[in-house]
C-alpha cells in the first residue's frame, strides 16, 4: 500500500510548481504590440470604464434607497477606498508594464495557480459584464421607442420561461456587441479613437448636467423638511459606500493596456490617477446636482437624472441625458472587449491557456483571434441568458484580484530583485546562481553548511540591508528571524494577515446575524484577530523593503495594500451566499483547465531545467579542515509521476 504514496520529494515538488513566479524578460519593453497610447489615451479609457450608465442610474437609485443626499459622503469613501486599490495597480503597471493586469501582477509575486485562478475570474468577470452592459444598452434604447423592440420580437420571434434564459432574445445587444468586436479588431488606435469620440460626448453631457442642475438647484431639498442630508445616518452611508465601490472598477483597463502604452513608466499611474479623480469628481457632482434639484425621496431609480429635469419642466433635456448615457455605455463596451483578450491573450503566451490565444495578427498587432472568440462569446450570453442572476459574480471576481494585487505589492517590495539567468544549453552545466559568488574554475553546483553560515555572518556584517531581511534596530528583539531567507517571514506574515482579515471580517459581518455569538465572544473574537492583524503589519514593517527603484511606489506600505485587503474582504463576505456557490462552481472548472492543461504546457515548466543527481564527498584531514568535491552523476531516465527526481545521493568518507 506505502508504495503507492507519493514520496515527500513529489510532493515538494509538485508544490513548488503550484507556486513558481514567472521569469520577466530582461527587456519588458520588447513586445509584440504596438506601443502607441499615450497619458491621455490611457486617462480616457479609464474613464470610459468607470463613468459608465451608473452614473445615470446608480446615484439616483442609491440616493433614494440607501443613503439620502448622503450618497456624496459615500462616493468619497468609496472612490478612497478605490484609490487604494488602484495606487496597487498603479505600481505594477509601471514596474511591469505588460499586458494581463491582476493575473500579470500576481503570477510575477505570488505564484502560478493563484495567477492562473485571478485571471480565469477576471475572465468570466469580463464576458458577463460586458453581455450585461450590452443588455442595458439595448433596454435603454427600446424604452426610448416605448418598448417596440421588444415587443416586435416577443411577438415575431417568442418569449419563453427558462430558468437562466432571458425572456426573449435580445437581438440588439448582441448586435452591437458583434459591432464592437469588429472595430477592437482593427487595432489599438482605432478602439482608442472611438473611445475618445464618446467619451468626449459623455462628458459634454456631464458637463451640461452640471451647469444646468447648479443652476435649477434648491438647498431646500436637504432641509429637515424634506429628510434632512442623511436620513439613514452612518448605517446608510456606509452600506451606500458598499455599493457606490463597484462604480469605480473600471481602472484596470489601464493596467491591461500597459504593454501598448509609449511610456508606460509614467503614463501607467498618472493615467490611473488622473482617472479616477475624474471619474470620483464626476460621480461626486452628479449626485450633488441631482439630490439639490429635486427632494431626493421622490427620485425615480431606473431614469433619475432624465426624470429630474422632466420635471423641473425642461423635457428636452431628457434626450440630452438618453445620449450620454448611451455614449457612456458604449466606452464601458469598449473597455470590456479590449481588455478581455488581452488578458487571455497573456495567459495564452504564459502557456496556461490555449496557445492560439497568443497569435497577434501582423497587421493590427491585436491578438485577433482572442478578440473575435470572447467577442462572440459575450454576444451569445447577452443574446439568450439571464444576467440579472449572474451580474454578481462581477464583484466577487473584482475583489479578489484587487486583494491578490495588494498582497502581491507587499510580497514584491520586500523581495530581493530577480536576476534572470540564461537557461542552460541541453547537455550543458547550469550557470551559478547569483548569491555562490564568482567562480574560480568549474561551476560550483553544492554548497556546503560551513558556507552558508559565512554568507549568513558576512550578510549580517553589513551596513546595508537587502529587501527582506530584518530591520537592524529589531534584531535585538527578533534575533531568530535573521535565519530566514529575506522575504521568507514577510511570505508568511502575509499569510498570516489575510487568514486574521478573513477571521476578523466573518466576526463583523456573521457574528451577530448567522452566529448569534454573545457579547463578550464577540467582543474577545474581535480583538484577537485585531491583534493578530496588526502583529502580522508590524512584523512586514519591520523587514527592509526596496527603496530606489525609479518608477511609482504606493506610499505607506504595508499599510496601505493591508487596508485594501481588509475592505475587499468585507466586501466580498458581504455577497450573497448564491454567489459563493457559483463562484466555487467556476473554480473547479478553472482547476480542471489548470490541470489538465495549463501546469503541463506552463512555459515557466519548459524553463526549468532538469536537476541532475549530486553526490558530495567528504574527506576530513588530520588538521580538521574539510574538503568538498562534487561530482555529478547522471540522473535516472524515468523521473516519478513526470516530476525531475531531486533525490540527491550522500556518501561520506
Amino acid at each position: 500500500m506505502a508504495r503507492w504514496l507519493p514520496r515527500s520529494t513529489d510532493v515538494t515538488r509538485f508544490c513548488q510548481k503550484l507556486n513558481r513566479v514567472k521569469t520577466l524578460e530582461d527587456d519588458m519593453m520588447e513586445t509584440s504590440f504596438n506601443r502607441c497610447l499615450s497619458t491621455i489615451d490611457l486617462t480616457l479609457l479609464g474613464i470610459g470604464g468607470m463613468v459608465g450608465s451608473g452614473l445615470y442610474v446608480l446615484t439616483g437609485t442609491v440616493a433614494k434607497e440607501i443613503a439620502g443626499p448622503a450618497v456624496i459622503i459615500s462616493f468619497i469613501i468609496a472612490g478612497f477606498a478605490s484609490l487604494l486599490a488602484a495606487l496597487c495597480y498603479a505600481e505594477f503597471g509601471a514596474r511591469v508594464p505588460k499586458t494581463g493586469s491582476a493575473y500579470m501582477f500576481t503570477y510575477v509575486s505570488v505564484g502560478e495557480i493563484w495567477a492562473f485562478l485571478i485571471g480565469w475570474n477576471v475572465l468570466l468577470e469580463y464576458m458577463i459584464g460586458g453581455a450585461a452592459v450590452a443588455r442595458a444598452w439595448s433596454g435603454y434604447l427600446d424604452s426610448i421607442f416605448n418598448h417596440k423592440i421588444k415587443n416586435f420580437t416577443e411577438t415575431h420571434v417568442g418569449a419563453w420561461q427558462v430558468p437562466f434564459l432571458a425572456r426573449y432574445p435580445d437581438f440588439l445587444a448582441a448586435a452591437i456587441l458583434l459591432v464592437a468586436t469588429a472595430f477592437i479588431s482593427f487595432g489599438a488606435k482605432v478602439s482608442s479613437w472611438l473611445n475618445h469620440v464618446f467619451s468626449a460626448i459623455s462628458m459634454g453631457v456631464i458637463l451640461f448636467i452640471l451647469i444646468m442642475g447648479f443652476i435649477l438647484a434648491q438647498p431646500k431639498n436637504w432641509s429637515a423638511q424634506e429628510g434632512g442630508f442623511a436620513p439613514y445616518g452612518l448605517s446608510g452611508i456606509m452600506a451606500g459606500t458598499a455599493t457606490c465601490f463597484y462604480a469605480f472598477v473600471g481602472f484596470d483597463v489601464i493596467a491591461a493596456s500597459s504593454e501598448e502604452a509609449r511610456n508606460p513608466q509614467r503614463a501607467v499611474p498618472r493615467a490611473i490617477a488622473f482617472s479616477l479623480g475624474l471619474a470620483t469628481g464626476a460621480y461626486i457632482l452628479v449626485s450633488m446636482v441631482l439630490t439639490l434639484m429635486v427632494p431626493w425621496h421622490t427620485l425615480d431609480p431606473d431614469s433619475a437624472l432624465a426624470d429630474a429635469f422632466y420635471r423641473r419642466g425642461y423635457a428636452w433635456a431628457g434626450f440630452l441625458v438618453a445620449a450620454g448615457s448611451i455614449c457612456a455605455m458604449n466606452t464601458v463596451l469598449l473597455s470590456n472587449l479590449f481588455s478581455l483578450p488581452r488578458i487571455v491573450y497573456a495567459m495564452a503566451e504564459d502557456g496556461l491557456f490555449f496557445q492560439v490565444f497568443s497569435q497577434v495578427h501582423p497587421r493590427t498587432q491585436v491578438p485577433v483571434v482572442g478578440i473575435v472568440v470572447f467577442g462572440l462569446l459575450m454576444a451569445l450570453l447577452a443574446l439568450v441568458f439571464d444576467l440579472e442572476a449572474l451580474v454578481q459574480f462581477l464583484s466577487i471576481g473584482t475583489l479578489l484580484a484587487y486583494t491578490f494585487v495588494a498582497a502581491s505589492i507587499i510580497v514584491l517590495r520586500f523581495q530581493q530583485q530577480k536576476v534572470d539567468a540564461p537557461a542552460p544549453a541541453a547537455g550543458g552545466r547550469p550557470s551559478p546562481e547569483p548569491h555562490e559568488g564568482p567562480s574560480t574554475g568549474d561551476v560550483k553546483e553544492y554548497e556546503s553548511f560551513s558556507d552558508k553560515l559565512q554568507l549568513v555572518d558576512r550578510d549580517k556584517s553589513k551596513e546595508h540591508r537587502e529587501p527582506g531581511q530584518l530591520k537592524a534596530a529589531f534584531e535585538p528583539y527578533l534575533e531568530f528571524l535573521s535565519d530566514f531567507y529575506p522575504g521568507e517571514v514577510v511570505t508568511v506574515a502575509v499569510v498570516t494577515l489575510m487568514v486574521s482579515a478573513i477571521c476578523l471580517c466573518s466576526i463583523l459581518v456573521f457574528g451577530n446575524t448567522h452566529l448569534h455569538l454573545p457579547t463578550w465572544s464577540y467582543s474577545l473574537l474581535l480583538v484577537l484577530f485585531s491583534l493578530g492583524f496588526l502583529l502580522s503589519l508590524l512584523l512586514i514593517w519591520a523587514h527592509e523593503q526596496q527603496r530606489s527603484t525609479q518608477t511609482f511606489q504606493i506610499p505607506l506600505v504595508p499599510l496601505s495594500p493591508a487596508l485594501s485587503i481588509v475592505l475587499n474582504i468585507y466586501l466580498m463576505l458581504k455577497l450573497s451566499y448564491m454567489t459563493w456557490l457559483r463562484f466555487a462552481v467556476w473554480l473547479l472548472l478553472g482547476l480542471l483547465v489548470y490541470f489538465g492543461y495549463g501546469i503541463w504546457h506552463s512555459k515557466e515548466n519548459l524553463r526549468e531545467p532538469r536537476p541532475q543527481r549530486i553526490s558530495a564527498r567528504y574527506v576530513v584531514f588530520p588538521s580538521g579542515s574539510l574538503e568538498e568535491r562534487v561530482q555529478a552523476v547522471q540522473p535516472s531516465p524515468q523521473p516519478a509521476a513526470g516530476l525531475p527526481d531531486t533525490d540527491t545521493e550522500d556518501s561520506k568518507r
